[in-house]
């Protein structure tokens, strides 16, 4: 078998998996119920964010929340102030993939 094949989680409870990390990219997935999200930061790497389910409340930079639905893909470049929540109540399921990996 030459690929190799990795699974993401189902449901609908709170997940943060990281799927790849190499040297190449860093894939995460992520499932956010109403009311979560993540700390504060800044990325440490070009951000592509695919929101797959619901919808995703995030504030870049100083600039106030914006709201993305399903099938919007965001690339947010590195060293941007990131606020990233579910501040509805339809479960948020995410793709984070960031590439080039960041180097630290």
């Amino acid at each position: 078998m030459v690929e190799q094949v990795f699974k993401l989680a189902k449901g609908k409870e709170k997940v943060i998996e990281k799927v790849i990390h190499d040297e190449n990219v860093h894939y995460n997935h992520m499932i956010l119920n109403n009311g979560e999200g993540l700390p504060e930061h800044f990325s440490n790497s070009t951000v592509y964010m695919t929101v797959l389910t619901g919808t995703l409340s995030i504030g870049l930079g100083d600039e106030p929340v914006n709201v993305y639905e399903s099938g919007t893909l965001l690339k947010i470049p590195f060293n941007v102030k990131m606020n990233v929540k579910n501040l509805h109540d339809e479960v948020l399921e995410l793709l984070v993939i960031k590439a080039p990996a960041p180097q630290n």
